[in-house]
């Protein structure tokens, strides 16, 4: 391993409370220490900003979905393609980059830990295919569990020692990190050409509602003491008017208690991803507004809900879900091509090219939406910043939002160029707020890292992992006034080092290591899963197109498996 010494550079660490401070971090075998060895190699950091290696906790860069994006645009590949060199392998893509592509781009923004936030558990170990090819990065990914039948039938029998054995199961089996839920029921019922549209519409054939499955699956995975909480996708995504529901999901879970262990101190019961997608006001397209400070108002008062923003970026993208009513009625809408997944008796999906313009009325009033909750949230540990790539745009435009955040000047010229309803219908305009380099460095990296309880990630503390990312600006400048310079900085870093190796140097990769994979390794009570395993050789006898036994990911598609053990057997009792 390489030994470092990054002097001379100022350090935004919000875990560790530095805040600005000239600092020099010491590196030895992929850590980092106290102090550095003798013949160290030393990186002169004056007037650059050191942070730790940025935390990505929800981008669709994996997995079956995913891969078909990419069959499904080749128009998508045109541009944007990377030759070979010495040091990396050649690939395309703009919004659905190949899986070599996403890593070098990821690497060059000084991001070293990236989530995959929806698997189709069935489908499981091609994601873990295309994280191994994905290089630098170290990965995690969530399966899909809210429109799965073997949960519903738990709930409609309120049995939630046996829903928490088999999520326990299904994380070991599909070598997932945490529990994905996108439109509650709603997969489900699309099967039979429905959805649902409210949190007590029933689901066909079950006789359970989305509030149900939003509540069982948080309980039980408080039972768990699961290190993140419940990332949820919920109910009438993209419909005007759905920020009354959104508040009304929150509420739902109010009550339930953070218990357990394994989870790292967190106090969420739920992240709400892509909050952005949630958080619209009116009664149709007419009179279409954001209700971002309706629901921020709520976020303000009430600790138990943690968010992603979901940000959308004016131009060409690709959006993708498991949420595959809301991809038809996109389909409906734009009349693009759209594609179409079901899942055997797990979930769906939905693919639909789509283009951002910031002419159009709606667009321009979504753009408004994420830099609201980024702004008017008080408490910045539970934001995270996210585009949902790529439903909201590519998560290489992670700069330029970062810019429109530290800038108003460079927000008051986006909104001077969006259509007129971009200032009327949001508060946008008003917030004269500039995010701080701590606010941004705890939006990148440190409060993903903490809410999914990654102890040596998104901290430059003694012990963590040595991931780094540098960048050329100098701190002494104001943001505000230099905010193409903070765009261009934080697109390729100065250095990006993963693991205590330089990967990326002003926007070149130098080298291109394998990521580790974490995920959960849960040990529950001998009993429950002695009754739940015949249990689940029925289903799959009487249902599946395989056998149980063929299932399970195999630890040969993780080269660099980084299991989190667990023993919650005491957490049954």
């Amino acid at each position: 391993m390489t030994n470092l010494l990054i002097k001379n550079g100022t350090v935004f660490d919000p875990i560790n409370n530095i805040d600005g401070e000239k600092i020099d971090i010491a590196i030895r075998d992929g850590k980092i220490v106290e102090k550095a060895d003798s013949n160290a190699r030393v990186i002169d950091a004056s007037k650059m900003i050191v942070m730790p290696g940025g935390v990505d906790l929800h981008a669709h860069i994996a997995g079956s979905k995913v891969n078909a994006g990419r069959l499904f645009r080749p128009e998508d590949h045109r541009y944007e393609a990377y030759a070979r060199t010495a040091t990396t392998r050649a690939g395309v893509g703009h919004s659905v980059p190949s899986t070599f592509t996403a890593g070098y781009r990821y690497a060059n923004m000084g991001y070293t830990t990236v989530v995959e936030p929806a698997v189709p558990p069935l489908k499981a170990r091609h994601t873990h295919e295309e994280l191994r090819d994905t290089p630098i990065i170290d990965k995690a990914c969530f399966p899909l569990f809210g429109n799965n039948w073997y949960v519903l039938e738990c709930i409609a029998n309120d049995d939630l020692d046996m829903l928490s054995a088999y999520i326990a199961w299904m994380l070991k089996s599909t070598k997932g990190y945490a529990i994905k839920i996108v439109n509650p029921g709603g997969s489900e019922a699309w099967s039979w050409g429905k959805n649902v549209g409210a949190l007590d519409d029933p689901v066909p054939s079950f006789n359970v509602t989305p509030r149900q499955i939003i509540q069982y699956l948080a309980k039980a995975n408080e039972k768990l003491g699961l290190p993140h909480p419940i990332h949820l996708h919920t109910v009438k995504l993209g419909q005007p008017g759905n920020f009354d529901v959104t508040i009304e999901t929150m509420e739902a879970l109010k009550g339930i208690k953070v218990a357990g262990n394994g989870n790292g101190g967190r106090t969420e019961v739920l992240h709400m991803t892509h909050l952005q997608f949630h958080s619209y006001g009116g009664k149709g397209w007419k009179d279409f507004r954001s209700a971002a400070a309706d629901v921020a108002d709520y976020l303000n008062k009430n600790a138990h809900v943690s968010f992603d923003l979901g940000q959308i970026i004016f131009g060409d993208t690709t959006t993708m879900t498991a949420d595959g009513p809301m991809e038809y009625r996109l389909y409906k809408l734009t009349h693009n091509k759209w594609l179409n997944g079901d899942v055997e008796l797990e979930c769906g999906s939905g693919v639909v090219p789509f283009k951002y313009s910031r002419k159009n009325p709606v667009n321009a009033i979504q753009f408004t939406i994420g830099l609201e909750y980024a702004l008017l949230i008080e408490n910045p540990w539970r934001v995270v910043l996210t585009t949902d790539h790529p439903n909201g745009g590519p998560f290489t435009t992670y700069p330029g939002v970062i810019s429109w955040l530290m800038s108003k000047k460079a927000r008051d010229y986006l909104l001077k160029t969006s259509h007129k309803k971009a200032t009327s219908a949001s508060t946008l305009s008003d917030i004269d707020r500039e995010l701080t380099f701590n606010e941004i460095a705890i939006m990148t990296r440190a409060a993903a890292a903490r809410l999914l309880g990654l102890k040596n990630k998104g901290h430059l503390g003694i012990g963590a992992d040595a991931d780094i990312a540098v960048y050329n600006f100098d701190p002494a400048l104001n943001p505000s006034d230099n905010h193409v310079a903070i765009q261009k900085a934080f697109s390729n870093t100065a250095y990006t080092i993963k693991e205590g190796k330089v990967v990326a140097k002003d926007g070149e990769i130098l080298a291109s290591p394998e990521g580790r994979t974490f995920w959960l390794d849960l040990k529950i009570p001998e009993e429950l899963e002695f009754a739940l395993l015949p249990v689940l050789q029925e289903k799959f006898r009487s249902y599946y197109t395989i056998q149980l036994s063929n299932y399970p990911v195999q630890l040969e598609y993780l080269p660099r498996s980084t299991p989190i053990e667990m023993d919650v057997t005491e957490n049954f009792s």
